[in-house]
């Protein structure tokens, strides 16, 4: 039995509260300041992965003591890269043949290249099933809510990223328009040139003549807005942490926040710890870890900035293999009623009734 470890780390300071108590009280400086000194630790031991083939496999949460803005601050890089490699050596001896870099730590410096040139284990962002799941996902929210892909504008945000642009290649064929939104111009662009008939914009405001979204930047800041959105729009939220602010909810009953890559893992699952997610699901990207393993694919799979298409059709053929399917919509980290979904579409159907054009055109917000 191949065995693996996910790689995991506090949001924020508080989060480390769950190791650490007193950084409930202490200033998040000093808890920063605290966790650049320590060492990655095993948060949990996860069992009972059984594949609809038989196939078993187990492996470790471990725990980079780093935050989200701390991994994602450029002067720490060089110590977010050697704790990653303290993390890899550590799933190495407890016994794991591959390793998944879990939120931030999947973004740091190079998406994993580097710490692959170093550790004992091969690793994986798991960005290919992240992809195949927020699109299966999206697609199945938008016809809900009565959505028509070849008449309607898919907007992606954080193009530039290994994630948003493959998604925004594979969607882009079934829409009638493609918007790509990204913080630099000429490399929001530069994916532009590639993918064609779409439209490149740093400009989040353009979101409001999108239908669909799909958002998964790197930022450490929830930074689409209630006035962003469109009436009767899905919005698939891949992020972690999350892009779409929590008061769209409240503020936008005709838009539906969906969250990208939950993922329900056969077998009789327990993940030996509470990461806010109902029990036997995981994200995707840790489904792609365990697929590796189970799949005896012990080498380095994804890596870098780029996911091929190639490979998002694989991992999608892994989770039919074994048993890996999307667990029902989440939205703001609760199940998702068919009262929210039904009125979402009621709101689409009102807006369009009201204004026959529909497709393109720019809507304003409540």
């Amino acid at each position: 039995m191949n065995r693996f470890a996910f790689i995991i780390h506090p949001m924020t300071a508080k989060d480390a509260a769950r190791k650490y108590p007193i950084a409930r009280i202490v200033p998040d400086f000093l808890v920063e300041k605290f966790l650049k000194t320590k060492k990655p630790i095993i948060m949990s031991e996860i069992k009972g992965i059984t594949s609809l083939t038989g196939e078993k496999t187990e492996g470790w949460f471990i725990a980079c003591p780093l935050t989200a803005r701390q991994l994602n601050d450029k002067s720490l890089t060089d110590l977010a890269n050697q704790r990653l490699l303290e993390c890899a050596q550590l799933a190495a001896e407890l016994g794991a043949q591959v390793v998944g870099l879990g939120a931030f730590t999947a973004v740091v410096g190079d998406g994993g290249i580097t710490l692959s040139k170093h550790s004992p284990i091969p690793v994986t962002t798991g960005n290919s099933y992240t992809v195949a799941t927020a699109i299966e996902g999206t697609m199945k929210a938008a016809d809900l809510i009565g959505i028509i892909p070849s008449e309607s504008t898919l907007a992606v945000v954080g193009a530039t990223g290994s994630i948003g642009k493959t998604a925004a290649m594979l969607l882009s064929p079934q829409f009638a328009r493609t918007l790509l939104v990204g913080r630099d111009q000429g490399r929001t662009q530069a994916v532009a040139d590639q993918i064609p008939g779409s439209i490149a914009t740093t400009d989040l405001n353009m979101l409001r003549e999108a239908d669909v979204v799909i958002t998964v930047t790197s930022a450490d800041a929830e930074i689409i807005e209630p006035k962003h959105l469109k009436t009767g729009s899905v919005v698939c939220d891949v992020a972690r942490p999350r892009d779409v602010q929590a008061k769209v909810v409240k503020e936008r009953p005709d838009v539906l926040v969906i969250e990208g890559g939950v993922v329900s893992v056969p077998g009789d699952v327990d993940f030996g710890m509470d990461f806010g997610f109902p029990e036997k699901t995981a994200y995707a990207c840790m489904s792609e870890t365990m697929m590796l393993a189970l799949e005896n694919r012990i080498e380095h799979y994804t890596l870098g900035k780029d996911v091929t298409v190639k490979q998002v059709e694989e991992t999608r053929d892994w989770a039919a293999k074994h048993g890996f399917e999307l667990a029902g919509f989440r939205s703001f980290e609760h199940a998702l009623e068919q009262t929210a979904i039904d009125r979402v579409r009621k709101a689409r159907q009102d807006q369009k009734e009201r204004n026959p054009a529909g497709g393109t055109t720019a809507i304003q917000t409540p």
